[in-house]
């Protein structure tokens, strides 16, 4: 068993893609009419056949609930691993990616988290060495 798709519930599709995209990188995998909205999907650039994000339209109220909740009290909602958060934090930040939280370094690891404009707070971590 492995993980092949995990989910992340956006408040719009198109502005995701372009987010997770252009700003941040990925690389759309799957676009396909799914009902009313799209399955859409988007990989690391350094492993496209790896995981896939989904971008969930947040249309069932429990989502929107959920979504809420976990930004008003800070939490992130995933969690992208990143060789350099203060680099990463910098070239984000350069696009004009808002942080809730910079680089913070947390012993082990160091840690940022970034609003992804759809709703969710979203970690960037790095394992020291």
């Amino acid at each position: 068993m492995r993980i092949g798709i995990t989910s992340v519930f956006v408040d719009d599709q198109e502005k995701a893609l372009d987010f997770y995209t252009r700003t941040l990188g990925f690389g759309k995998k799957t676009d396909v009419p799914a009902g009313g909205a799209r399955w859409l999907t988007v990989v690391s650039p350094a492993d496209p056949d790896g995981v896939e994000l989904l971008l969930e339209p947040d249309v069932h109220p429990a989502a929107r609930q959920f979504k809420d909740a976990l930004v008003a009290d800070g939490i992130p909602f995933t969690q992208f691993a990143v060789d350099d958060v203060h680099a990463e934090v910098d070239r984000l930040k350069a696009l004009g990616v808002e942080f809730t939280q910079d680089a913070v370094d947390m012993g082990p690891v160091v840690t940022a988290v970034l609003d992804d404009t759809c709703g969710n707070l979203i970690q960037l971590a790095a394992m020291k060495d």
